[in-house]
């Protein structure tokens, strides 16, 4: 089941027909706190959320999911600001779109989440050329096994846990180092320097720069 938090009814109905269309089930709530009820009662699958809520803000709602649970958030927001949706990817929201959009677009960032919700359960991941086993720490890049350090190693399971999400400087640091600190930064972009050369087999280039908020795996 999705969970569609959005005040806007003409917006909440148009995202539940589109949503019903391709056979999911969806539930709706027109503020902030009704969402929260239902996302405790109920344990969608996924939610997407509006950030001008008329009770509490967005964000808050982000928050408040956070504290106990990792369920799938996909922002969609008439706010444009680089600044709102840094701020809703540092909660740990996994994706951000902005109004207005395609519906096409919509399932697409849909259909990511929930296939990458689905990865950190897997004791293997495999895809592209790049093989990472996670119960045992290896690394392969087409078949050639890549040495990586402990921290390299967690950061790369960082990347691939969240496949293809933008994962923000301040997210990363706080993941990888256990805080975030603007004294850390040039030790991260260190540390992705390191592991872009380390993976870097056959002109492989898995992560790449979001400029001015961070990271992506793609793969």
């Amino acid at each position: 089941m999705i969970l569609i938090i959005e005040d806007d009814k003409s917006i909440a109905k148009l995202l539940e027909l589109t949503l019903k269309t391709h056979d999911y089930k969806v539930k709706v709530a027109s503020n902030g706190l009704t969402g929260l009820s239902i996302f405790l009662s109920d344990k969608p699958e996924l939610i997407l959320l509006d950030l001008g809520l008329p009770d509490v803000d967005g964000l808050e709602v982000i928050k408040q999911i956070r504290k106990i649970d990792q369920t799938p958030i996909i922002v969609i927001s008439a706010r444009d600001a680089e600044d709102d949706k840094v701020k809703a990817l540092d909660l740990d929201a996994n994706d951000y779109l902005t109004k207005p959009f395609m519906s096409e677009e919509l399932l697409a960032r849909i259909r990511g989440c929930l296939r990458r919700n689905n990865i950190a359960n897997k004791e293997v991941f495999e895809s592209k050329g790049l093989k990472v086993n996670f119960a045992l720490h290896q690394v392969f890049v087409d078949d050639v096994e890549i040495h990586l350090t402990p921290l390299e190693f967690k950061m790369l399971s960082l990347f691939i846990n969240n496949k293809e999400r933008v994962l923000t400087h301040k997210y990363i640091q706080k993941e990888v180092w256990g805080y975030d600190s603007l004294d850390e930064y040039q030790s991260l972009r260190v540390f992705i320097l390191n592991l872009r050369r380390k993976l870097c087999i056959n002109n492989h280039n898995y992560i790449h720069t979001e400029i001015g908020i961070g990271y992506r795996i793609i793969i």
